[in-house]
């Protein structure tokens, strides 16, 4: 290849992951066109990009950046995959298909890059078990309602017992 195609792709890859903070790198080779296609339509239902690179160009087009550490020891092809409501949700996601033995037997988390630390398989699969985002703020809100739904009801409980305490002697009465 040319040095002035490399610089072509290497500019073409730096458009594509610019703004780009987080990645996961993938071996995606050995996996038929039928399965690709159904990786990519998995994949891209969940708004998570994937593309498949060279890495000497990846290296090239990283070269300075956060993404940089994901390259970095790593040869031949891989796929680098961004994207996903959050970055935990892409661990999770890229970890299913990883487990997916039947669908994606060849598919294998390779490492990646979360807030410029250089990610191995075994880092994966344990943030793969951290909460996503959506869980994170649902935890959030119970803490924050918790002592409030519990003063409501502190509040309220003996204001019942005096009602139907007063309602009794009323009936009593009657």
């Amino acid at each position: 290849m040319s040095k002035f195609v490399k610089d072509l792709l290497t500019k073409d890859l730096v458009n594509r992951l610019d703004g780009v903070e987080d990645c996961l790198t993938a071996n995606v080779i050995g996996i038929d066109a039928n399965a690709t296609s159904a990786l990519r339509k998995r994949l891209r239902e969940k708004g998570i990009g994937l593309m498949v690179v060279k890495n000497s160009l990846a290296v090239r087009a990283t070269e300075g950046t956060s993404l940089a550490g994901a390259f970095e020891g790593s040869k031949g092809t891989q796929a680098v995959l961004w994207g996903g409501e959050d970055f935990v949700s892409l661990v999770k996601e890229v970890h299913e298909l990883h487990k997916d033995e039947e669908e994606f037997e060849k598919f294998s988390a390779l490492g990646g890059v979360m807030d410029k630390e250089k990610l191995t398989p075994e880092k994966i699969k344990e943030i793969s078990k951290w909460p996503s985002r959506a869980e994170q703020l649902s935890m959030l809100v119970g803490q924050i309602l918790g002592p409030g739904a519990n003063l409501a009801a502190q509040l309220k409980g003996p204001g019942a017992k005096l009602a139907s305490q007063i309602k009794q002697v009323g009936e009593k009465e009657e």
